[in-house]
């Protein structure tokens, strides 16, 4: 349980785990804040005549708790929005024991200087009743600073909910106006690689998909990055020239950071860097779409800021040693650490109960005797397109990186009224996140289980064999090296003639025009059929039950009627005939007839 931070001198234990219980409420999506989390919060504060303040996120999560004194509480620095020119997505609600409702001068600075979404107060007299709520918000800047703009003092129970819900909306556009950047522009970023052109271009593309412009690419070969700086402390004064020439936002770095890099590359360069990680994380979570994929970004996401915390904010100082500087730091990290590891453990208890769910649908697919194909490959590759003209589905397909990240399931009819499940499952990448592996396991373990592997490569890329060899190293990681596989090029009509011999054996397809589909969906019903063995079955006529099971759980070859039962020539898989024994005792194939159909 998160604890209750500020002024907790001379309070019982008692009182303070009944504060905790606050850390529990959830605020209803269209409630500003709720008349008895208003009330509770004014008793609270006339039984210890100080001052109580809650951070309450968009989503309506309680975020912190802190006790001050009479007539002020110490605010720390809450931000759910990694811009610093944006609000903070939370808004703060404290109380004023004394009567009055008012916002003071102090309360109007906090909200200018943390960028809260709101903020408001809740008056309360001696009897710990609420005399009234009031509210502010932040509009148009003024010489770079948006100004308050305060509403009148109201009664609890006429206090306009959903005005000021909308209020933080209009706030939200309104604190860029004034400044040189407009509400729709996008943030100008300059890219810097150690690698290659190629991975360089590969960041550039990335950086596209998290809604940057590019405007400036800088390549330095180093044998390995500068354990200080990333580039050497040359190159990024350089690059500090380049931003304020370029008038860019951010510089974007093509692979992990560490704290101190990130923090040193930062002061040096002036402007806030973003690594290759915290880019891709970024794009997950704005292609996210399910609850599923929305809570493994989160938990990626909360997997590498957990061993990238530093010490340091507007409330709280840096972690160093030295008279000034010991005490409050290390309990924040470690509280902010604490948090983290609490959200996380929530978010893999949920994941768990999505993958239970998931094992259920795939027994209903196993009893049903319904092979799985899933479409694997490098990102942007083409899965999704092919997904749609291999089953006439509509799942989202858009030329960039990432643009779907759920693994989506369809049902695909073979021409000879078999059936299949096909998987599109999200693309991999070079230097995939460790962290976006292990919280997109579930997903990922369809490629693991499925019965077919089609590993769709993108034939039009001039780094098609590159490409090629992550698919590799990700399915070893994922050990999904066992299964039938099926090489294919998918964008032939735009490929170079030189793709063609680029994966010997590989099929050339056009998800587009419709190029090579008819050979693939026969090389996938061929692959298919050779899990299954043939049987030569005598279904007596007391379990003539066994036939329907015949046709569901495999293909019927020939049926001849006898006197003393049906003689039935069937294709089975090995779990199929696995479950026909569990149903029917003594069930045995009819071997010599077997062998001779096989010669035959």
């Amino acid at each position: 349980m998160p604890e209750i931070r500020g002024n907790t001198d001379g309070i019982r234990k008692s009182f303070l785990e009944e504060l905790q219980a606050l850390y529990d409420y959830q605020v209803d999506g269209d409630l500003f804040l709720p008349p008895d989390l208003a009330e509770t919060m004014a008793a609270y504060s006339a039984r210890i005549n100080r001052e109580i303040s809650l951070y309450i996120s968009r989503g309506g999560e309680v975020l912190d708790v802190s006790i001050g004194y009479l007539d002020n509480v110490a605010l720390e620095e809450i931000r759910l929005r990694r811009s610093q020119e944006r609000l903070s997505m939370v808004r703060c609600v404290h109380t004023h024991p004394g009567g009055s409702a008012e916002l003071s001068d102090v309360d109007l600075t906090a909200l200018k200087t943390l960028w809260l979404d709101a903020m408001c107060a809740i008056g309360v007299d001696g009897q710990g009743r609420v005399t009234g709520v009031s509210a502010a918000f932040l509009g148009e800047r003024v010489n770079g600073s948006p100004q308050p703009k305060v509403w009148p003092t109201v009664a609890l129970e006429q206090m306009p909910q959903w005005e000021w819900l909308q209020q933080i909306l209009h706030s939200d556009a309104e604190v860029l106006l004034g400044s040189d950047r407009l509400l729709n522009e996008k943030e100008r970023a300059i890219l810097v690689s150690t690698d290659s052109e190629n991975s360089l271009d590969e960041l550039a593309a990335l950086a596209e998909s998290a809604g940057a412009d590019v405007v400036g690419k800088y390549l330095q070969i180093r044998s390995s990055p500068d354990p200080a700086t990333y580039v050497g402390s040359g190159k990024a004064g350089e690059l500090a020239l380049e931003a304020q020439a370029l008038e860019a936002d951010l510089l974007i770095v093509d692979d992990e950071l560490s704290s101190a890099q990130q923090g040193r590359l930062e002061e040096i360069v002036g402007l806030r860097v973003v690594d290759r990680t915290t880019l891709i994380l970024d794009i997950f979570a704005l292609n996210a779409v399910t609850s599923e994929g929305k809570l493994q970004v989160e938990l990626a996401q909360l997997k590498y800021r957990s061993s990238h915390l530093k010490g340091q904010g507007v409330v709280l100082s840096r972690l160093l040693g030295g008279i000034g500087v010991r005490g409050p730091g290390e309990s924040k990290l470690e509280m902010d650490r604490r948090h983290i590891r609490e959200r996380m453990n929530q978010l893999s208890g949920e994941l768990k109960k999505m993958e239970r769910q998931r094992a259920v649908r795939r027994k209903g697919r196993d009893r049903n005797a319904v092979p799985v194909v899933a479409l694997v490959g490098y990102t942007n590759a083409g899965k999704s397109s092919l997904l749609n003209r291999l089953s006439g589905a509509d799942v989202l397909v858009k030329d960039q990186l990432f643009a779907t990240l759920d693994a989506v399931n369809r049902r695909v009819e073979l021409p000879d009224g078999d059936a299949f499940v096909l998987v599109d499952t999200v693309g991999f990448i070079n230097k995939l996140p460790t962290d976006l592996i292990e919280a997109f396991h579930s997903t990922l373990e369809e490629a693991t289980l499925a019965d077919v592997l089609v590993i769709v490569s993108d034939a039009s890329s001039p780094d098609l064999l590159a490409q090629r060899q992550v698919v590799e190293t990700v399915l070893a990681k994922l050990e999904a090296q066992h299964q039938p596989r099926i090489e294919v090029l998918n964008k032939s009509d735009v490929a170079p003639p030189s793709a063609y011999q680029a994966i010997p054996g590989a099929l050339h397809v056009s998800a587009v025009t419709g190029q090579g589909i008819d050979k693939l969906l026969s090389e996938i019903a061929r692959q298919l059929r050779l899990r299954e063995q043939p049987y030569l079955l005598l279904v007596p006529f007391s379990q003539y039950s066994m036939l329907n099971d015949l046709r569901s759980l495999g293909r019927v070859l020939s049926e001849e009627h006898r006197m003393d039962g049906t003689l039935v020539r069937a294709m089975l898989d090995k779990s199929a005939w696995g479950r026909l024994c569990s149903r029917y005792e003594d069930l045995k194939p009819l071997e010599s007839q077997v062998e001779e159909e096989e010669e035959v």
